[in-house]
C-alpha cells in the first residue's frame, strides 16, 4: 500500500501496517493550485478561485498550511515563492 503521510496519520494503522520508506525524495508530493479558463470552463468562478489563488500563496496562507498538524505532526510543508 501507498500512502501519503496525511492520510497514514488521519485513518490510523487499522490493520497493523508497518512504515517501510519515508522521507525519500522520490516520493515527494507536491500541490499545486491553478485557476480553470472560463473560455474553456464556463461554470468557473474566476473571480473566487483567483482570491482563493491568492490566499494560498501568500504569507498567511502559507503559514495555516504550515500550521496544519495531526498529532503534533506537521502535515505539508508551504513552499509558494510569492
Amino acid at each position: 500500500m501507498l500512502s501519503d503521510r496525511g492520510t497514514w496519520l488521519n485513518f490510523g494503522n487499522r490493520a497493523d501496517l508497518a512504515s517501510v520508506v519515508e522521507g525519500d525524495r522520490r516520493l515527494f508530493n507536491q500541490y499545486g493550485v491553478i485557476v480553470g479558463k472560463p473560455a474553456k470552463h464556463p461554470n468557473v468562478k474566476r473571480d473566487l478561485a483567483q482570491r482563493f489563488a491568492y490566499w494560498v500563496t501568500s504569507a498567511e496562507g502559507q503559514a495555516t498550511i504550515a500550521a496544519y498538524r495531526i498529532d503534533a505532526e506537521q502535515l505539508f510543508f508551504p513552499g509558494a515563492n510569492h
